[in-house]
């Protein structure tokens, strides 16, 4: 018994501390959303990235629409998880093909190290983090296994 209220008392904690990350990814979602769809010019250049063609500006606004919905989403599963694992297995998937990007990118001399090792970085520790903290799947009645 003292076993099993151990174990829920540290998937509470997993779980609270889950429900922040995902909200600070949310919030990182929405921020960069915003910022692509309002700002992409000025945000590019900030990062120290070339100005776009004016046609690029177009499929940076869907970018920006999938990036502010899934930043919602997030903040949305924030306060169950476990019932939400599919959102949280594709947003680790994202952030992989994110990393993947970025070191192929990198690697082949397209984007300096200075442009790439940021968001790499993110990627990584929203990797680790989802990956450490992913919650079991609840099933229908309710009881997680």
């Amino acid at each position: 018994m003292l076993d099993f209220a151990k174990h829920l008392i540290t998937q509470e904690h997993i779980m609270k501390k889950l429900n922040y990350l995902l909200k600070l990814v949310g919030s990182i979602q929405i921020f960069l959303g915003l910022a692509y769809l309002f700002a992409p010019a000025l945000f590019l250049h900030a990062m120290g990235h070339s100005m776009p063609q004016p046609d690029i500006y177009y499929p940076l606004g869907m970018l920006a629409a999938r990036f502010i919905s899934y930043g919602i989403a997030l903040f949305i599963i924030s306060s169950a998880p476990a019932q939400h694992v599919l959102w949280i297995n594709f947003m680790i998937l994202i952030q992989v093909i994110d990393l993947g990007v970025g070191i192929f990118y990198t690697s082949i001399g397209v984007i300096p190290l200075s442009l790439s090792a940021f968001p790499m970085f993110n990627a990584t520790w929203i990797i680790l983090l989802l990956t450490m903290w992913h919650p079991m799947k609840e099933p229908a009645n309710g009881i997680a296994h």
